[in-house]
């Protein structure tokens, strides 16, 4: 009979190992605000930062102590003494002593060559470092977690040296020994043999993974781990971290629980995954990545019309597991490989009714294709979709028309200002609305132009906001004369939407992309998009 599954612990370290990634940063009260969310999701660590490293952290120290947590322990992370102080004065402990946080985690070196060239210090001493420093945080009334750094590239070159460190946070009393996939390069299969030989000579204490993405296996080394014996995983959420970030912890918790069946203390709260990734990202002021396994926006898209079509008829067909298992959806992107099938079941996500066998709905899917042809993507401009299946569909008229545009940019050696004037004319019902308006480049003239003439019939337009703004050469072997798309994002501060233009003039493909930005608007508060 199979024996139960152990416990699995959470570590989770993205405020202060995922700080380390190109381009993140918290602010403190950010960390404070995504410790907390941590800890509702069900997370059983909490690593806040290395004290001393840098005001932030120390800053954050002393704001999470004010803070009630439900489950998490906050932990500071540091190294082990210094070879030349003796660890009661060595200064980098004593502020690890001064974060006041339950648990402490530290670090210490486990190949041979960082203790001789890197140190430079000998073995004997790097092993006396190890165990003092343990034992040290232990008789101040810390629960420690010993990180052995450079683990698995250690333990290739010298096992017995490796394990010696390992017996000295031991001895020393560490709840915890971490392995350390340092430079994450590691394989799975090495991974697996390593941790089962790590488990069987310490078979009373327990045992964690920390591995890094370098070789693309950050997830699959960890799990490896666990199946060999681990019990604690270390990782952040979105991978972020040094180099190519960390092992994933949004992706390795679904693995663990969902297709593993290991328990961790979050289980019951995996539906709110993807929202604390979405969270994260936000706080980190990062674009989120639709492409992430189980959380990304496109975990659970569908474009081909055969992939579609099956997954309208049985969802597991081409769905490992139900999206909403993690907190997500499915979605139906449609482009020309969609067939009917992504048509019809994109229209009833949108709460469309319609027949499959209509002629409009035939007319339709021949001119998507042919304006896919053309330049148009639909994948990121849902909103120019929904507007253009109401077009066929519902065979009803725009509420404004665009008569004609202008744009005249200004410029010389007199001046070092760039002036850009657009002139607009709008139709709305019998109504036109002539404008000029001014800006420092052509689409915000534009913008601003469009704006003022709608204002005066639809005044929920400047409520919207461009947040993003791509544009792409289609083909650019054809020079000037290449068509160009133009993909917008904009958001009225609640709802978020894309939109997309092409043309082989960028002013006139910007022009598409903000006009239907603001059609979308106009739609969305008359109840016109769901």
């Amino acid at each position: 009979m199979e024996s139960a599954k152990p416990n699995v612990f959470l570590y989770d370290t993205t405020l202060r190992d995922g700080t380390q990634g190109e381009g993140i940063s918290f602010t403190v009260s950010s960390k404070v605000r995504l410790a907390e969310k941590l800890d509702s999701f069900g997370i059983d660590y909490i690593e806040g930062g290395w004290p001393g490293s840098n005001p932030r952290d120390m800053a954050f120290f002393d704001q999470i102590r004010k803070v009630t947590l439900k489950r998490a322990k906050v932990a500071a992370f540091g190294s082990t003494r210094r070879a030349s102080n003796a660890v009661e004065v060595d200064p980098q402990v004593k502020l690890l002593l001064e974060a006041e946080t339950p648990v402490v985690t530290i670090f210490g070196k486990t190949w041979l060559m960082h203790v001789t060239e890197v140190l430079r210090t000998t073995a004997e001493e790097n092993i006396k470092m190890i165990e003092d420093t343990v034992r040290y945080l232990k008789d101040n009334g810390r629960e420690v977690v010993y990180d052995a750094e450079h683990f698995f590239d250690g333990y290739k070159d010298n096992p017995k040296f490796a394990l010696a460190t390992l017996e000295a946070a031991q001895r020393g009393g560490a709840e915890f020994l971490t392995l350390c996939d340092t430079n994450g390069g590691t394989l799975v299969g090495e991974v697996q043999n390593i941790v089962g030989a790590v488990q069987k000579h310490f078979p009373k204490t327990k045992i964690g993974m920390h591995c890094h993405n370098d070789a693309g296996l950050g997830v699959a080394v960890t799990l490896a781990g666990v199946e060999a014996g681990a019990v604690m995983v270390q990782g952040t959420m979105n991978g972020y971290g040094e180099r190519i970030g960390n092992a994933n912890l949004t992706t390795v918790i679904p693995n663990l629980s969902l297709k593993m069946g290991y328990p961790m203390a979050c289980a019951e709260h995996i539906s709110r995954l993807r929202d604390l990734s979405l969270f994260t990202a936000e706080l980190a002021n990062q674009r989120h990545d639709s492409k992430q396994p189980y959380v990304g926006a496109s975990a659970f898209v569908h474009k081909g019309g055969v992939h579609a079509d099956a997954v309208n008829k049985v969802k597991h067909s081409y769905e490992h597991i139900a999206p909403e298992a993690v907190g997500n959806r499915t979605r139906v992107v449609v482009s020309d490989m969609s067939g009917r099938a992504s048509i019809m079941m994109k229209a009833q996500e949108m709460g469309l009714d319609v027949e499959s066998k209509s002629p409009a709905m035939t007319h339709f899917l021949d001119e998507l294709k042919q304006l896919e042809f053309r330049g148009y993507e639909y994948e990121a401009a849902d909103a120019s979709f929904k507007l253009l299946i109401r077009r066929y569909v519902n065979q009803k008229a725009d509420p404004f028309k665009v008569l004609n545009y202008k744009v005249i940019d200004e410029y010389g050696e007199w001046t070092d200002d760039v002036t850009a004037e657009a002139t607009v004319k709008v139709k709305i019902g019998e109504n036109i609305y002539h404008v000029v308006d001014e800006s420092t480049g052509p689409v915000g003239a534009l913008d601003g132009a469009l704006r003022k003439a709608l204002s005066h019939e639809f005044p929920q337009v400047n409520d919207v906001r461009l947040t993003d703004f791509k544009v792409r050469i289609l083909d650019g072997q054809k020079g000037v004369k290449a068509i160009i798309r133009v993909q917008v994002e904009s958001t009225d501060g609640v709802n978020i939407w894309g939109t997309v233009g092409a043309s082989d003039d960028i002013i006139e493909a910007s022009l598409e992309a903000l006009r239907d930005a603001f059609l979308y608007k106009i739609a969305l508060d008359h109840g016109e998009t769901e």
